[in-house]
C-alpha cells in the first residue's frame, strides 16, 4: 500500500498568434515548436505507457489561446509545412555530412524522431486536441482550464466583471472542446488574490492551484503545509506548488536540465550552417532564426557555446533515466519522512511550465516516461494521482483562507507590474469599465451584436499577462507592445463605432478573422456580477 502521493503538474500555455494578415510571422513559431518538441513527444510518452499497460495519472492544463491554437485548420496547415521543412532539412543533413560519422547519425536521430512527429500528427488529422482528449476519458490525463487569455487577475480586479470573463469564457470553452465541464483551473502565473475563490465557485470549478507560499500563509495556518490542499470557505480546494521537487526539475543551476550530458538549446544550425546551404530554412527575409536541429551538448558550466562537445541522444537518454530514478527515490524519501511526521498520506505536488519538457529541457519527456515507469514498477512509497482523483479519494480537508501570492519573482505581482509594462493597466482598466458599460446595450441588429462581441474578444486579448511578461523580460519586446496597443485600439474603436451608431461592416469583417478566438463568446458576461 502507497503511503503518499505525488502529483505532476504541467501548464501547457501560449499567447494567442495568429496572423492570416501575413504570410510569415516569426512568432507564431512558438507554437510550431512547442507542437514538435513538446505536445507531440509528450503524446508518444502517453502511448508508450498506455501501450505497456501503465495506467499513468498526470494534470495537464490546456488554455484556452492554445486549444485554440491547436485546432485552427489555418494554423494546421502552416504547422504541416513547417514540418515538412524540418523533415527535408533533416534528410539533407545525413547527405550533406556524410564523412562526419557523429553528425550524420544525429541527423539521422532527427530525420527518424520528425517521421514519428508526422506519423503522429496525421494519425490525429492535425488536431492534437483529440489525442489528448482521448486521455481525459481514459481518465489517465485530468484537463484543467486557465484563464480566457491567461490574464494577471490580481491586477484586473479593480473591476470584479473583468476577472469573471475571464474565468466563465475560458469553462464555456471548455465545455465546448471537451464536452465535459472543468472541474480545476490553473491560475494564470498561479495569482491568486482573497476573494478570488467565490468567482471559482460560482463558475463550477472544483480546484484551483496556488504557489506553495499562498497556501502556506492561510488563516488558519494549513496544519500539513503543501502536503495537503485546503478547501476555501466556498468549497473550492486549493493545492500549493511543493518547492523542494519544483526546484529539482526546473532550476538549470542546481535542477537536472543543467546536466552536461544533456542537449544544448542555444547552440542551433540556424546560426552554425553555411548561409546559402541554411538560406531555404531560416526566414523569408533571409534573416537566421532557430531551425530546430542542434547537435551539441551543454558540455559544462563554463564551456563557452564555441566550445561545445558533439551531443549524443543515447547517452542524454540513459541520464534522463538516471535523473527520473534519482527523483523518485527523492519522492520516496520525503513521503516516507512526512508520512511519519502529519499521521496521513501526503501529497505533494510539483506544478511545471509543460514547454519546460522537450522545448528548453530536450530530455524532458524521455524523464517524464522513466519518471512514470520507475514510479509503477520499482516503488510503493508512492502513487502517482492527479488531482481530480486525489479530491474524489480524499472529500474532507482543513479550511482555511489562502493568501495573495504568485508564482513570480518575489512571489507576487512585481513581475506583471513594474517600470517596463505598468504604462498597459490604465489603458486595460478603462476599457474594462467600458466593455462593462457596453454589456448592457441591447444590440439593435447582428451587426452590432457581432461588433459588441469582437470588442469582448479584444480586450480579454489585450489582457494576456503574456505581453507584461515578455515586456519585463526584454525579449520580443516590441511585438509585445505591438499586440498589447493593436487589440487596445480595435476595442477603442468597435467602442467609438458601437456608441456611435456608425459600424464599419468591412473593417469589422476583417478584424474577427484576424481575432478568431471564442467564436461564441457573449460579450454579455461583462454585464454587474
Amino acid at each position: 500500500m502507497a503511503i503518499g502521493y505525488v502529483a505532476l503538474v504541467l501548464h501547457a500555455h501560449l499567447p494567442f498568434v495568429r496572423h492570416p494578415e501575413s504570410d510569415y510571422v516569426l512568432e507564431e513559431e512558438w507554437l510550431y515548436e512547442a507542437i514538435t518538441e513538446t505536445y507531440i513527444p509528450l503524446l508518444r510518452v502517453f502511448e508508450g505507457l498506455k501501450r505497456d499497460g501503465i495506467d499513468f495519472k498526470l494534470t495537464m492544463s490546456l488554455t484556452p489561446p492554445l486549444v485554440s491554437m491547436l485546432q485552427d485548420p489555418l494554423l494546421q496547415e502552416r504547422y504541416d509545412k513547417h514540418l515538412s521543412q524540418l523533415q527535408k532539412l533533416a534528410h539533407l543533413e545525413i547527405g550533406h555530412n556524410e564523412h562526419n560519422g557523429h553528425i550524420c547519425y544525429l541527423a539521422q536521430h532527427y530525420t527518424d524522431e520528425f517521421a514519428d512527429a508526422r506519423r503522429i500528427w496525421e494519425s490525429y488529422d492535425g488536431n492534437l486536441i483529440k489525442a489528448f482528449k482521448q486521455y481525459l476519458d481514459s481518465n489517465n490525463l485530468e484537463i484543467v482550464t486557465c484563464g480566457a487569455t491567461h490574464g494577471y487577475f490580481p491586477l484586473i480586479k479593480m473591476h470584479p466583471q473583468a476577472v469573471w470573463a475571464q474565468i466563465q469564457v475560458a469553462c464555456e470553452h471548455y465545455a465546448e472542446t471537451f464536452g465535459q465541464p472543468a472541474k480545476g483551473i490553473w491560475l494564470p502565473e498561479c495569482a491568486y488574490y482573497e476573494g478570488l475563490e467565490r468567482m471559482l465557485a460560482d463558475a463550477g470549478l472544483r480546484y484551483f492551484l496556488m504557489d506553495g507560499h499562498g497556501l502556506l500563509y492561510a488563516r488558519p495556518r494549513p496544519r500539513f503545509g503543501t502536503y495537503a490542499p485546503i478547501f476555501t470557505e466556498t468549497g473550492v480546494a486549493a493545492f500549493g506548488r511543493d518547492h523542494e521537487s519544483s526546484q529539482q526539475v526546473w532550476s538549470s543551476e542546481v535542477g537536472y536540465p543543467g546536466d552536461p550530458a544533456y542537449r544544448e538549446f542555444y547552440k542551433d544550425l540556424g546560426w552554425e550552417a553555411e548561409y546559402e546551404y541554411i538560406k531555404p530554412f531560416v526566414m523569408p527575409n533571409g534573416q537566421r532564426k532557430n531551425v530546430g536541429i542542434k547537435y551539441h551538448k551543454i558540455t559544462s558550466r563554463g564551456a563557452g557555446l564555441g566550445d561545445k562537445e558533439l551531443y549524443d541522444p543515447y547517452w542524454a537518454r540513459e541520464k534522463a533515466a538516471e535523473h527520473a530514478g534519482n527523483f523518485a527515490f527523492n519522492r520516496e524519501q520525503q513521503v516516507q519522512h512526512l508520512a511519519g511526521i502529519m499521521g496521513r498520506a501526503p501529497l505533494v505536488v510539483s506544478p511545471y511550465d509543460a514547454e519546460l519538457f522537450g522545448h528548453w529541457w530536450y530530455e524532458g519527456p524521455w524523464f517524464i516516461d522513466y519518471l512514470f515507469r520507475k514510479s509503477w514498477f520499482d516503488q510503493s512509497a508512492f502513487e502517482m494521482t492527479h488531482l481530480a482523483d486525489y479530491l474524489r479519494a480524499n472529500p474532507q480537508q482543513q479550511v482555511c483562507r489562502p493568501s495573495q501570492s504568485s508564482w513570480g519573482y518575489k512571489g507576487f505581482h512585481e513581475y506583471w507590474l513594474n517600470a517596463t509594462n505598468a504604462w498597459i493597466y490604465p489603458h486595460l482598466h478603462k476599457a474594462a469599465e467600458r466593455a462593462i458599460a457596453l454589456a448592457a446595450r441591447e444590440p439593435a441588429d447582428t451587426l452590432e451584436w457581432r461588433a459588441l462581441n469582437q470588442a469582448a474578444r479584444e480586450l480579454l486579448l489585450a489582457q494576456s499577462s503574456d505581453w507584461a511578461f515578455i515586456m519585463r523580460t526584454g525579449t520580443m519586446v516590441p511585438y509585445a507592445e505591438r499586440r498589447t496597443r493593436s487589440h487596445l485600439m480595435r476595442f477603442t474603436k468597435l467602442h467609438d463605432d458601437i456608441t456611435s451608431g456608425e459600424i464599419d461592416s468591412g473593417w469589422l469583417e476583417k478584424v474577427e478573422q484576424i481575432d478568431n478566438i471564442f467564436p461564441n463568446i457573449n460579450y454579455q458576461v461583462y454585464r454587474p456580477l
